[in-house]
């Protein structure tokens, strides 16, 4: 493993705390949390969890940032050339930031390098949106005295502090999706990466500094499930986005009720894939074992439900074999490597625990299901059958390299077992037919419907789930209204 000067400089530090008003915290007696590098399982490096004293202090920053020169009188065009700096540092750091993810949570780092070249296009593309917030006038039927007039429109205002929760799957990717639009829209965040990867997102801050993002306009406070509650907990923030499990979300769902503060949350999925005998079955069978196994299953959108037409079972899952038989199990730093380590120890243990599971509760192994023997959190990839809804690996979020493949019979067979879930976050159909295409569109309940590809982010296709995959949007123009507020005016002339 060879790493960039500027990595190995800044792993040198070994201890590391929250990042707040442009600099790093002195170390106090707070709890620490070790890195472990999913790869080998070594201890790499440690941190100190912010207490609630300094999640205060770095809410009171960003409050002060965002009523304060510069940023406060900051003009669009202003915040614009900002925003392009910064993509401009990530892809001037685009391998030191994907060295650091590939230590901290084991993402091969073919993927890492994949997931900062995607935070530098949202970047870029809520740069344009700077200059694009508009307001809209309005024709009311106010009535006034006679000679009067009314003047009536609206106009967009940033929401103010955010706190941005980020997981550990994609630490930089997904920050950048609350970030770059929360800066466009002028306001500042609280940003409370995962206790997995608070690295990545400490250097991100670091830089954004240096290249010239005001003190205060982010900063980044460290730490485990506590810190994130007083961070949530805290009156001063005017806005919560939060991407990570179900249950997680309504736990700050309540906190957010608390103080009425402004809420997104994008959640757990269990996302169905759909495969008619009219698909291309080599494309569907590629297309859906990259879906699934890419990061290692860690994909909130991972097609993890494969509802294959009876007919072309044998064909589909031996195809599947195929694809799956490519991938060489490796560390993260293997350029070869098709399919890296799980994140984490726990998290091993934890998609090792489904796999019996399931087979307890009558699933069938094709193939896979095997921890490997060697330093480091790694499993293969793996495929289970079954022949309804009823099994824990139909029913729960693994979120690891586990597809469960159960059969249908008709279109309407399909889509109603594609649905009995309480998950909507995303789906995908694989059809050469346009009209069964159309009715699973139609009909499938999830944010995301992707016909013949797997699901995959851009900036300007909006993310967000149905029922209990969350609540708003990510992504698109959506997601930059959803850190504004609308003030209606009337002037009466």
């Amino acid at each position: 493993m060879s790493l960039q000067n500027q990595t190995i400089s800044f792993l040198e530090r070994k201890d590391y705390c929250s990042f707040i008003d442009g600099t790093y915290l002195d170390k106090s007696n707070n709890q620490t949390i070790a890195l472990h590098n999913p790869s080998d399982g070594e201890i790499f490096a440690q941190f100190e969890c912010a207490n609630s004293d300094q999640v205060d202090q770095a809410v009171l920053s960003s409050a002060r940032a965002f009523k304060s020169d510069p940023w406060a009188k900051i003009s669009p065009a202003q915040r614009e050339a900002i925003l392009h700096k910064l993509a401009d540092s990530l892809e001037k750091e685009l391998q030191v930031l994907a060295e650091l993810i590939a230590l901290e949570n084991g993402k091969l780092i073919a993927q890492a390098q994949s997931e900062i070249k995607g935070a530098i296009a949202t970047f870029r593309y809520y740069a344009g949106w700077c200059t694009k917030l508009d307001g809209e006038t309005l024709d009311i039927s106010l009535k006034q005295k006679p000679g009067k007039q009314n003047f009536a429109f609206t106009r967009r205002e940033p929401v103010g502090v955010v706190a941005a929760i980020v997981p550990w799957n994609f630490p930089i990717s997904i920050a950048s999706w609350k970030l770059a639009p929360a800066l466009a829209a002028g306001c500042t965040v609280v940003l409370k990466p995962s206790e997995q990867t608070p690295l990545s997102s400490l250097y991100m801050a670091e830089l954004f500094v240096r290249v010239g993002l005001p003190k205060g306009v982010l900063n980044v406070v460290i730490g485990d499930g506590q810190t994130g509650a007083a961070l949530t907990q805290h009156s001063g923030i005017n806005k919560i986005t939060f991407t990570g499990s179900t249950e997680v979300g309504k736990i700050i769902g309540k906190a957010a009720m608390e103080n009425l503060t402004d809420l997104s949350l994008e959640l757990g999925g269990k996302s169905p894939a759909i495969v008619f005998a009219d698909a291309n079955i080599k494309e569907a069978a590629n297309g859906i074992a990259l879906g699934i196994y890419r990061n290692s299953g860690q994909v909130c959108v991972a097609g993890s439900r494969a509802y294959v037409e009876a007919s072309i079972m044998d064909t589909f899952v031996a195809s599947l074999k195929s694809e799956v038989d490519k991938m060489k199990i490796s560390d993260a730093f293997d350029p070869d490597a098709g399919l890296g380590p799980l994140s984490s120890e726990a998290h091993l243990n934890k998609v090792d625990s489904y796999i019996t599971k399931s087979q307890e509760e009558g699933a069938s192994l094709i193939f896979g299901g095997k921890r490997l023997e060697k330093d480091g959190y790694y499993i293969q990839a793996t495929a289970l059958a079954i022949n309804s809804n009823n099994n824990c690996a139909a029913t729960d979020e693994i979120f690891g390299p586990v597809l469960v493949i159960i059969p249908f019979n008709s279109t309407e067979e399909a889509i109603n077992l594609a649905n009995d879930t309480r998950y909507g976050l995303s789906s995908t159909v694989w059809t050469n037919d346009i009209n069964k295409a159309m009715e699973c569109v139609d009909r499938l309940e999830a944010g995301w419907v992707f016909v013949n590809g797997p699901a995959r982010s851009d900036p300007h296709f909006p993310i967000g789930g149905y029922k209990q995959s969350g609540i708003g949007k990510e992504l698109g123009k959506v997601g930059i209204y959803t850190y504004t507020k609308i003030k209606s005016v009337n002037i009466i002339y």
